[in-house]
């Protein structure tokens, strides 16, 4: 397994890992590889599949020009992308990498193919710059979830890698992970923190924990605080800001403090919905596999930092991110974190198991209850359908992020309640997973062509 920590939780913006950052990052990447650009004359670009079908909601254009810009999404600051489109829009021309103009418009070098599909992946693109001379470059780009891409002819493994490094505690399978962990006589977390120190030293792995704990921790702050109507059409007004202060406002009063189970429970969900809002909107969040499940492990990370009371927060946190993004390890590499592959059993799902994972970990569970809580995670999702309406990340993904956060937590609890033993492995659900993204019709996964997409639309035009 050679993916990192820091290749499922990448720090980006929103909408959408698979139709925004992915574009953006294949993007610049052909230009980079084009070499020198003195003398392009023009760019064009071409989405296949659900980025064409669902690319409008999920900002793909707007993402695929920012990235020709040589814009990156991890650098590019959110609050300066319409600035910059807009300029763009209004010059008819884009600085290729930022240093070479040439003509565009977004209505005639863009295109748009709904109805075909490239056979690599649903998410397809493919990107040709034409020179003075009549020579074009091209080259195929597939965005395979969470943030990752690979070039045609390049496979999943090769795009995903880091550079290839011998760690101590290699493991493909939870099987193997388990099985270090007995030999060893190991943890999880500590295992997974020995084979990232095999490519950073400590304190850089720590660094880069506690930034993304960081952002995290930001995302949610801004989302509980901003209020309004999300971009996009359907008008869906943000609602963790409001209800958020509602809570406080009754804690503040002293006319209740969490009476009832569902008063705990909410806290968790409004911090969910407060990143996704964020996400939403095209704010800065944190890859978590995917941006449409960004907000189930900051959820959960607060709820353990706030109100598990823990005794070392600082490393409950750190373990909790390891433990975490060895099941998003495996998920994506034994079957997939793309909703427009599998649905939104592989975005949700693997989130939902992710952090019940993190959480056992953190609070000091066995490697057993570890596993045993990733799995009760995603079995419980298995078949969720990803059919977001208006091609929008908004409903109804914005509710599942703050369900996925209490199933959790819920996960996490039934498994710390146990030894550990249990009836189906995760690397069993994982598999199942697979076959039933698989078996799933494609207007399930991320199309907008089935699902509450088009059965709420039909409604609301049946009223009009």
């Amino acid at each position: 397994m050679d993916m990192s920590v820091f290749d499922l939780f990448k720090i980006g913006i929103g909408p959408s890992s698979s139709h925004t950052v992915g574009p953006m990052v294949a993007a610049r990447r052909f230009l980079v590889e084009c070499g020198a650009l003195d003398d392009a004359v023009g760019i064009e670009a071409h989405l296949y599949g659900s980025l064409a079908l669902t690319g409008v909601g999920h900002a793909t254009d707007k993402a695929v020009i920012l990235g020709l810009m040589g814009e990156t999404p991890q650098g590019v600051d959110p609050d300066s992308v319409e600035d910059k489109l807009d300029a763009a829009q209004l010059d008819g021309e884009i600085h290729l990498l930022g240093v070479k103009a040439v003509p565009f418009s977004a209505k005639t070098n863009l295109f748009w193919h709904k109805t075909i599909a490239l056979p690599g992946h649903p998410n397809g693109m493919r990107f040709v710059l034409k020179f003075a001379d009549g020579r074009m470059v091209e080259r195929t780009f597939y965005s395979i979830g969470g943030g990752f891409i690979t070039a045609e002819g390049e496979s999943g493994a090769q795009a995903d890698a880091q550079p290839s490094t011998p760690v101590p505690y290699p493991f493909d399978t939870m099987r193997e992970l388990l099985e270090h962990g007995r030999r060893h006589g190991l943890s999880i977390p500590y295992m997974l923190r020995a084979n990232e120190c095999a490519r950073m030293s400590d304190a850089e792995l720590d660094a880069g924990l506690d930034k993304i704990w960081r952002v995290m921790r930001e995302c949610i702050a801004h989302g509980l605080v901003t209020e309004g109507q999300l971009p996009g059409g359907l008008n869906v007004r943000r609602r963790a800001a409001r209800l958020w202060k509602q809570e406080q406002d009754a804690l503040l009063a002293g006319s209740r403090r969490n009476e009832l189970p569902h008063d705990a429970l909410n806290q968790v969900s409004l911090y969910a919905m407060a990143v996704n809002e964020e996400n939403a909107a095209g704010g800065r969040v944190v890859t978590a596999p995917t941006n449409g499940a960004a907000g189930i492990i900051p959820a959960v990370l607060r709820y353990y930092a706030e109100d598990c009371r823990p005794s070392d927060p600082v490393r409950g946190v750190r373990d909790f991110l390891l433990t975490s993004a060895a099941i998003g390890m495996l998920c994506k590499r034994n079957a997939s974190i793309s909703g427009a592959e599998i649905g939104c059993q592989g975005e949700v799902g693997v989130a939902c198991a992710m952090a019940a994972a993190g959480l056992v970990a953190a609070l000091g569970g066995t490697n057993e209850q570890i596993e045993n809580a990733a799995e009760i995670g995603i079995e419980h999702h298995l078949g969720m359908t990803c059919d977001p309406i208006g091609g929008l990340v908004q409903i109804p993904c914005i509710e599942r992020n703050g369900m996925g956060a209490i199933k959790a937590i819920t996960a996490a609890s039934l498994a710390l309640k146990g030894d550990g033993t249990h009836f189906v492995s995760l690397d069993n659900v994982i598999e199942t997973m697979r076959q039933t993204g698989a078996d799933m019709q494609a207007k399930y996964k991320e199309t907008s062509l089935g699902g509450l997409a088009i059965h709420v639309v039909t409604v609301n035009h049946a009223a009009c």
